[in-house]
């Protein structure tokens, strides 16, 4: 059999009945894993990520509707059949309606339930001959939460839908901007980035759709702009929540007609681009702000997904981390070197406020100064610790003072933002900007006057 053959998790607690379907399916070319509880079940999907889930309804202990809800806490987007011999109607419309993907009653045909296996797979990009994973290029990962991402990722990538990448700095936006554009009918074509935040604003307009020469000082010719650079495949807008208000008009237009005009031209051209688009920030609080147009959010904001913090997938830190050493060792020439177990747990058990970012710098700094064959967990804490000094720097105590500020504030004011930005001496716009910065939510504080 393929090792690239879609998995599927088969659970019954009837053993009999739980080889004849393994049998079936193992037939018409599938991998299957068996499960004679819902607690081993949850055990052996943690283990191989399968791509379909299969259980009978009535079982001992876990039955099919709570491994459903169990499973679907991790992997929401992870189809699961659901078998049974009790089935009725308003039992079939109740676990539709939570998700489960079909409802069959036992006893079945078999091409009825080899039919649903194939629509599940298929509705969960899962090609019926597997398919690879060269598309996911530089994603390292075990994590439940982000193979499940990487499932929504290359699901949205079948279709042309304007995505939004969420998450913290440091993630991995562009990796999973570069896996999406891989996955897509647009591969063969370019993938342009752009970073928002890095071009000043009386720039964007000629770098999003070029400009005629003469247009503006300094331009000396025609440039075509990165819409026509990305003809045929996908632009990747870096950082979209840090774009000025003014050019957010020109690309709703843009996104809206698929048109461009360059600067200082009359002429439509017309694009086939595909759009990606990147962002730390909470588009939501600066549209409260004023600093972003609602209905450009909602064209970009097609598809959102969000990557977890690699404190939220710790399981991944050391596959991380020996790959980059990896690399890096290669790069610098070395011979073989390793992680002590201290420095491994060191990395594991770190805040990593930076993400995956601080992870390579931090492994860097280490086999840059190792002059042994295995990292020391003293040279892993130096690296993590390197940012930090006895008197906490004055931008970090201004943010402290100021958080603390602001919670006083709305606590006085019941979280009312138009009092709280009174009081505190700034305008509306202002007293927004800074609630984002420490990611305060005015709401938190009405609820708390509402408790007592």
């Amino acid at each position: 059999m393929s090792a690239e053959a879609p998995k599927v998790l088969l659970v019954d607690d009837d053993r009999d009945l739980l080889q004849l379907i393994a049998m079936r399916l193992r037939a018409a070319g599938y991998a299957v894993a068996t499960a004679d509880s819902g607690e081993a079940a949850l055990a052996s999907a943690t283990v191989s990520r399968p791509q379909l889930v299969i259980t009978d309804l009535r079982m001992h202990g876990m039955d099919g509707m709570a491994l459903f809800d169990a499973i679907h806490r991790d992997a929401p987007s992870l189809p699961v059949v659901i078998l049974t011999a009790h089935g009725t109607i308003p039992e079939a419309v109740a676990a539709t309606r939570r998700g489960v993907f079909s409802f069959l009653t036992k006893p079945f045909d078999g091409k009825v339930l080899l039919d649903t296996v194939a629509d599940a797979l298929r509705l969960s990009s899962v090609p019926a001959g597997g398919g690879g994973e060269s598309w996911r290029g530089e994603i390292i990962t075990r994590s439940p939460a982000m193979e499940d991402l990487l499932a929504q990722a290359k699901r949205v990538a079948a279709s042309d839908a304007s995505v939004c990448v969420y998450g913290p700095s440091g993630t991995g936006k562009e990796l999973l901007a570069h896996a999406i554009h891989n996955a897509s009918r647009r591969a063969g074509g370019p993938l342009v980035a752009v970073n928002c935040s890095a071009i000043p604003e009386g720039l964007i307009e000629s770098e999003l759709f070029g400009h005629r020469k003469g247009s503006f000082t300094g331009a000396t010719q025609d440039r075509r702009g990165l819409f026509q650079a990305a003809e045929g495949g996908t632009l990747f807008l870096d950082e979209i929540g840090d774009m000025p208000v003014a050019p957010q008009v020109k690309l709703l237009r843009a996104l809206e007609e698929r048109v461009v005009r360059p600067v200082g031209s009359n002429d439509a051209i017309a694009v086939d681009v595909r759009i990606i688009s990147a962002t730390h920030r909470r588009l939501e609080v600066r549209i409260a702000a004023g600093e972003f147009r609602e209905d450009l959010y909602y064209r970009l904001n097609v598809v959102k997904l969000t990557l977890p913090a690699l404190v939220e997938r710790r399981e991944d830190i050391p596959l991380l981390a020996n790959h980059f050493l990896e690399r890096l060792v290669a790069r610098y020439g070395r011979r073989r070197l390793g992680f002590s177990p201290e420095a491994m747990e060191l990395l594991v058990s770190a805040s990593w406020p930076g993400n995956v970012r601080q992870l390579l710098n931090v492994v860097e700094q280490s086999v840059a100064l190792t002059a042994t064959d295995v990292v020391p967990a003293s040279l892993v804490r130096q690296a993590i610790d390197s940012r930090d000094s006895t008197l906490t720097p004055l931008d970090e105590a201004r943010r402290a003072f100021e958080r603390d500020y602001l919670v006083r504030i709305l606590k006085i004011t019941s979280g009312n933002v138009t009092q709280a930005a009174r009081l505190a001496g700034r305008n509306r716009t202002e007293f927004y900007r800074l609630l984002e910065r420490h990611a305060l939510e005015p709401a938190m504080f009405k609820s708390a006057a509402q408790v007592h």
